[in-house]
Parts: C-alpha cells; structure tokens; sequence
C-alpha cells in the first residue's frame, strides 16, 4: 500500500487490476477504512453474515489471507455453512507453521475450511463469498481497509487471482 489512506489506496489498487479509472465514481464498490464506524472487521463480519443469509446455502467462500486474526476468522468461518477454501499466504503462513499455528489450524478444521499453504506473500487479502468480491488491505494494527464489491470486472479479477495462489499452494 502507499501512504495514501488505506481505503484511498486500496480503491486504486483494485481499480488498476481490473482497468478502471481509479478517479471515476466508484458506485460500484464500498471501502470502509478503520476508524469509521464501524471498522473493517465488524463491516467484514457484517458483511459475510449479510451474503451467508442472502445466498443459497451452498454458496462457496474461496480467499487469499496473508495475516491472520484467529478470532475474526472463527467469525467468518462460523458465520458460514457452505465450502470453504482459504490460502494462507505470508505471515499467516508462517504463523499455520509456528507455536501459535496448532490454534488457527483448530479453528479452520472445526469449520470443515480446506485450508493451503502459499511460499509467497500477498499485499492484500481476498475473499469471494457468493457474488462478492471483497478484498482487505493490512498494516501492523491488522485490518486497515475492506472493500467490497459485486461488479463483475472486481469478481472476475479477484477470482483469477484466488485461482492463481490456489495452484501454487500445498494443503495443509
């Protein structure tokens, strides 16, 4: 991320993938940073909930997560009854690895979330839960910015790129 606000910087990081004029109206997708009321984890856990009940119970949920909150990730993973595949990437792949791994690893296999193991890192994290595409970026407090997304150019983007860690990854 620059040292734009998070939220400004992540808009433009999105709209750069998927080759939109980062100054255009931006209807198509809502940021919320932290320090809005409320933050990104209560808008992301919201939010999951919100497209867990909208969508039918199979809708699948597929993300990229480079940091881990293991009680945000018992939200989410809680929150949803259908197949979930997470790739842990950067820190949050080394954390699956360390003293505190045995944890989040619980956490994730109590929910039945198939869970992979990525050697790289990822500047961002990425979810797709039913027809969103949500997308968070993070800073040494954790969460700083979500966004979120149904456009098709936003999904079509963020699942080519889950795809992409997907197939390089090791199941856990």
């Amino acid at each position: 991320m620059s040292e734009r606000e998070p939220g400004a910087a992540l808009r433009a990081l999105v709209a750069a993938a998927v080759g939109d004029d980062p100054s255009a109206p931006a209807s198509a997708v809502t940021v919320v940073e932290r320090g809005d009321d409320p933050g990104p984890e209560a808008v992301l856990s919201a939010l999951i909930n919100r497209v867990a009940d909208d969508a039918a119970s199979d809708a699948a949920l597929v993300g990229v997560v480079p940091q881990i909150d293991s009680s945000l990730a018992g939200r989410i993973a809680a929150d949803l009854d259908a197949e979930t595949r997470l790739v842990f990437t950067g820190s949050a792949a080394d954390r699956l690895g360390g003293p505190g791994g045995a944890a989040v690893r619980s956490v994730v296999s109590a929910h039945g979330v198939e869970s992979y193991r990525h050697d790289g890192d990822s500047p961002i994290g990425l979810l797709l839960v039913g027809e969103h595409a949500v997308v968070g970026s993070f800073d040494d407090g954790g969460l700083a910015a979500v966004l979120w997304s149904d456009a098709p150019p936003v999904r079509e983007w963020a699942a080519a790129t889950c795809r992409r860690y997907l197939e390089a990854a090791d199941p856990i």
